[in-house]
């Protein structure tokens, strides 16, 4: 997928289309995996990278910040957003043990209360800002489109394991 590139001007037609695709995240995570077996799901997408399973479980983690963030960004003035260790969360316990389903699940639920949110939003509370480490001051509508790409790029990953393998 490259790099994340915003589209600093998006219109709200366009900033619907990226909402709109936020139901769909979970649904083609679980479609993905669906027919993934418990020793594929071991297997890195590329060398010295994540398995299936750890990138499954990274974004169910992954996504509960943006969904903070915004509800940050929406009562305070330009929050400072955590970031956290991704790399060292990948290698704990839960990612190891516990089967994607969990997260799969997580992203539903989480995605459900996030889309209440986003579409209870008037178009300027997309211009309100946050600080991120890695991006810096960004706009909401910046952070929201960064959240979709995110999950995109994954499944890039994901998609590009299994058509090497020819699963």
């Amino acid at each position: 997928m490259g790099h994340f590139e915003p589209n600093l001007n998006p219109s709200i037609e366009g900033r619907r289309n990226i909402i709109y695709q936020i139901p769909e995240i979970s649904t083609t995570l679980r479609r993905l995996v669906k027919d993934i077996t418990p020793d594929q799901l071991q297997i890195p997408y590329r060398p010295e990278g994540w398995n299936i399973q750890q990138i499954v479980h990274h974004l169910s983690d992954n996504d509960m910040n943006p969904y903070l963030w915004f509800k940050r960004a929406l009562t305070e003035e330009e929050p400072l957003t955590d970031s956290y260790r991704e790399d060292l969360w990948a290698e704990l316990s839960d990612y190891r043990n516990m089967p994607v389903e969990r997260s799969i699940l997580l992203l539903e639920i989480l995605h459900k209360g996030f889309l209440i949110l986003l579409n209870g939003m008037n178009p300027d509370d997309f211009s309100r800002t946050l600080r991120t480490q890695a991006l810096g001051k960004i706009t909401i509508d910046t952070a929201l489109q960064r959240f979709v790409w995110h999950n995109q790029h994954h499944f890039s990953q994901i998609r590009s394991l299994i058509n090497s393998n020819g699963w």
